[in-house]
């Protein structure tokens, strides 16, 4: 493979955004890992990536199973040239039933922080060493401000906003990027069965925004763009009110 060669990693790629996001850097002639615990989907979305010329593999990858970011990784290694890592790893039960069973937080802060951070970990001396490469991370809006409906898995990926802001500035200083992005509500699987959801997003609108980003080097994106000052409000609600209201 040519120096020049772009891997893509896919984190989740089962996910609709994951996909759509795939479809865009194959258009640009990226090699893509298509990484999740799906096999059977990954495996028929590997080849019909094939069909249309693109080198594409379906691997295993697991948050909650560390012994399959090696794999993966090695995999990427060897293919050669620049190595990017896109993240969309996540599980977001629903509240009530965490409230019921607290043990299920374990599970969805390593779908939606640790794991993915772990694996992160485990890239970013293959990028350093390569002086180059992009990783992006996709948090969400949620983790701007702890709500009543959704306040752990808000959590998670305020933790893992933090994290990708400081392997930012660590990649940073070899040539690398991290792209961390905060979704609205999009028209995926997780969000299917939500109540009070408004401006749903298409997965492939957000993946244009992705590739936008990744090309522009920007640091920290929303998407669609209005969340970022939908936000800003929620933010700056003070606590007495925001703490009495159910948004």
């Amino acid at each position: 493979m040519s120096e020049m060669t772009q891997t893509w990693i896919i984190l989740g790629a089962t996910s609709s955004m994951a996909r759509a996001f795939a479809r865009k850097v194959a258009d640009q002639g990226a090699v893509v890992l298509l990484a999740g615990r799906d096999m059977d989907d990954l495996n028929r979305s590997a080849e019909d990536m094939r069909l249309r010329g693109t080198d594409a593999r379906a691997v295993r990858f697991d948050a909650r199973d560390a012994e399959s970011f090696a794999p993966i990784i090695a995999e990427a290694d060897a293919v050669g040239g620049v190595i990017n890592a896109a993240v969309f790893v996540g599980s977001m039960p629903p509240q009530e039933a965490i409230d019921a069973d607290p043990s299920l937080i374990d599970g969805t802060v390593m779908d939606s922080f640790t794991g993915p951070a772990r694996f992160l970990q485990a890239l970013a001396p293959l990028l350093e060493a390569r002086g180059a490469g992009t990783v992006v991370g996709v948090g969400s809006v949620a983790g701007d401000r702890g709500r009543i409906g959704n306040y752990v898995y808000g959590a998670a990926k305020a933790g893992f906003a933090t994290y990708l802001s400081g392997l930012r500035n660590r990649l940073t200083r070899s040539g690398g990027h991290v792209v961390t992005v905060k979704p609205g509500f999009v028209d995926t699987a997780m969000t299917w069965d939500v109540e009070g959801m408004f401006l749903v997003a298409s997965p492939d609108k957000v993946a244009g925004d992705l590739m936008r980003a990744v090309e522009k080097k920007k640091n920290v994106i929303y998407t669609p763009f209005f969340w970022r000052y939908i936000m800003l409000i929620i933010r700056h609600i003070p606590e007495f009110i925001f703490k009495k209201m159910s948004i």
